[in-house]
């Protein structure tokens, strides 16, 4: 059936369309890496529910595996943006080396990892990000090199109709790299930023051939409140997302804010869950502690983390989800 993005579908540059037959064919099967690691019967047995370490500055990589891990999560988001305690240049080999054998021994899964990059029109930021990308995608091959985590990041701001050109141009670049580097690069439509929407997270994938090494992270705390019901918004999102994101939102008299996932009950985590596992999704669903949150004065992060599990794991037995469990 036509849909808005459909009606702005233009030809492919060569580029592109080396993306289209090169990237998307020559992947062969790669398509969907994300998933394609996993066995048979993982497929078939459940999703996996995570915490992310964007919600842990104040503690190191190594105790934020621990905490995670013995609050009962199945996988864990790192957070490796340029600040942070994971940064690809605060982890030598040796300590890469350890951070994958004490995830190995939790039994989590390394099912993301968090940057904070954005395309740019200059042509030496865009170089200098490309190069951050390929420091981060090292990193998740040395800490997890049987399943590589793919690396989400939002786009920045902007208006979508003065952005989408110059996201669509760095994004072809940022293929052939997640492409050579066997790494998924999970794009994050944001609540006010250039790209918002599920659709438009579509159009710019669909443009790129559909290539299998972009893909969308899907996180309704940015379409609530939009006039975006979570039916309509899986119904766009499901065929393109590799990873999930939750956290609530509530309106405000000045717009917004976030709490963390489960604290306001405006969503319906069940109905969500169980619309992306019959569509086929089999990835991670990652609790994510907003800014907004964590940086209050007292923020404790190993209660923020016991209290996202106490709120959403009841969500995947209630959606009948089944989770892979350690």
């Amino acid at each position: 059936m036509p849909n808005d993005y459909d009606k702005e579908f233009v030809e492919f540059t060569d580029r592109r369309s080396f993306l289209r037959s090169g990237i998307a064919a020559g992947a062969g099967l790669a398509a969907f890496e994300f998933q394609s690691r996993l066995t048979a019967a993982e497929l078939r047995n459940g999703v996996t529910f995570s915490f992310g370490t964007y919600g842990m500055k104040s503690l190191t990589t190594e105790a934020a595996i621990q905490a995670v891990a013995d609050i009962g999560y199945d996988g864990i988001e790192i957070a490796a943006r340029a600040d942070w305690d994971a940064a690809p240049m605060r982890m030598s080999k040796q300590r890469r080396d350890d951070v994958r054998n004490r995830l190995t021994d939790s039994g989590l899964q390394l099912t993301a990892l968090m940057e904070h990059l954005f395309p740019s029109r200059d042509e030496a930021e865009h170089r200098a990000g490309l190069a951050r990308l390929r420091q981060v995608a090292k990193l998740g091959h040395d800490l997890s090199p049987d399943a590589p985590p793919l690396i989400q990041t939002v786009l920045g701001g902007g208006t979508w109709d003065d952005q989408k050109t110059m996201f669509l141009d760095r994004l072809s670049d940022w293929a052939e790299l997640a492409a050579e580097t066997e790494t998924v690069i999970a794009i994050k439509p944001h609540r006010g930023g250039g790209m918002s929407t599920p659709s438009e997270a579509v159009w710019l994938i669909r443009e790129l051939g559909n290539t299998p090494w972009i893909r969308m992270v899907y996180d309704y705390s940015h379409y609530a409140f939009r006039d975006m019901p979570i039916a309509q918004t899986v119904e766009t999102a499901l065929p393109y997302t590799a990873h999930i994101a939750i956290k609530d939102a509530l309106k405000t008299e000045n717009g917004f804010r976030f709490v963390l996932p489960g604290e306001s009950a405006s969503f319906d985590y069940a109905d969500l869950f169980r619309r992306f596992y019959d569509g086929g999704y089999r990835s991670d669903i990652c609790c994510e502690v907003s800014g907004m949150v964590s940086n209050q004065p007292g923020y404790d992060p190993i209660a923020a983390a016991k209290t996202c599990y106490a709120n959403i794991a009841p969500q995947f037995e209630k959606a009948n989800v089944p989770r892979r469990r350690r």
